[in-house]
């Protein structure tokens, strides 16, 4: 179990002696920040995204015409499976672009964002961007990470306790249960981006952005309309039904399986802890082993320590700065997180059964 660090607990155990990141401490990331871009790790990398953009759409582009070529076939499933693989691709470069990492221009990673979230995969752009930068902001901290806030997974004790009758059932079995619900996560995030344009959660503020909202839900409609279109016109009602749920199951089971092993497990910080940026991010974060492989499935977020620490670096970036990062920790005495995916997620399902084992019938726990 993870449990909740106080204020005060800013090294995971050690007392950070400057509380809210004085000048000793504060200095720490100034450090390493200027290390990282001496090593001109910061630089955008064009090539590298062309190259990244121009192979998504091929993807995409064989995903589709296959699944024309096959017609109405149960055959399809298999084309489902290949294209849920291509629009989680898809949704790495929306999220790389959401941060600024292709491009110098705002409005080229907002347009990039919008094509490959909105257009391509039919999630809310500017909705997944707001609530990530929350997210980034307040990694891992009661009442301020959107990611650890009220929903159906419980991540803290308090969380799983404060639930009505169906939470608490959940709660007890959501170790178990955790894997299932991510086949429902796509549907999720499809919900929420529409919500955010058009339903009763959208601010006075996203309504003053009409040609915004215009806009991402100009392309939601057209991803929307395009995709069902297409289904229905070529596969038999049951059979378009099946790639729906399928290709959509498995798009939100990889997308989850890739941003799960991130921070849940991780420690979790209380409403009033303080702690400087960098232990912030480090403290809260882990990192993925592996090779290119490993790179490429999980979209560059398997180093998510360095990720959190410099949001705007490139992906092809991250693997030459995680040296840097690692040793400055080492010498720093701060806690750096790496091992297995597998055991990344033994440790995820760890702490869910934690969380919900006071919910559990006495016996039981």
């Amino acid at each position: 179990m993870i449990t909740i660090v106080s204020a005060g607990d800013a090294r995971g155990g050690a007392p950070d002696p400057t509380g809210a990141g004085g000048s000793v401490r504060g200095s720490d990331y100034a450090v390493l920040s200027r290390q990282v871009k001496r090593a001109g790790l910061l630089a955008r990398r064009p090539g590298y995204y062309g190259v990244k953009a121009a192979t998504n759409l091929l993807f995409l582009a064989a995903g589709w015409t296959a699944f024309v070529l096959v017609g109405p076939s149960w055959w399809q499933l298999a084309v489902a499976a290949f294209l849920a693989a291509a629009f989680t691709q898809t949704a790495f470069l929306g999220h790389d672009a959401g941060h600024q990492q292709i491009s110098g221009s705002k409005r080229v990673n907002a347009l990039l964002g919008r094509l490959h979230g909105n257009l391509l995969v039919g999630l809310g752009y500017g909705w997944w961007v707001a609530k990530h930068n929350r997210h980034h902001a307040h990694p891992n901290r009661v009442g301020r990470d959107p990611d650890i806030g009220t929903g159906a997974i419980a991540f803290t004790r308090e969380n799983a306790q404060a639930r009505g009758v169906p939470g608490v059932w959940l709660a007890r079995r959501q170790a178990w249960l955790f894997f299932p619900m991510l086949l429902l996560e796509g549907f999720h995030l499809h919900l929420a981006g529409v919500r955010a344009l058009f339903g009763h959660g959208a601010t006075s503020r996203a309504n003053a952005r009409g040609r915004t909202r215009l806009v991402e839900g100009g392309l939601l409609l057209v991803h929307a309309a395009g995709y069902l279109t297409v289904l229905f016109w070529v596969l038999a009602p049951a059979q378009a039904v099946g790639f729906l749920l399928l290709q959509q199951g498995l798009f939100g089971l990889y997308l989850g399986c890739s941003f799960a092993p991130n921070h849940k497990g991780m420690p979790i910080f209380g409403r009033e802890h303080k702690a400087d940026f960098l232990r912030r991010q480090v403290l809260t974060a882990r990192d993925i082993r592996g090779g290119r492989i490993t790179d490429f499935v999980l979209g560059g977020l398997n180093y998510q320590i360095e990720h959190h620490l410099f949001p705007s670096m490139p992906r092809p970036n991250l693997r030459r700065a995680q040296a840097l990062v690692r040793a400055f920790c080492a010498h720093h005495d701060i806690a750096y997180c790496e091992t297995s995916l597998p055991r990344s997620y033994a440790q995820v399902l760890r702490h869910l059964h934690a969380v919900g084992g006071p919910v559990r019938p006495e016996l039981e726990y």
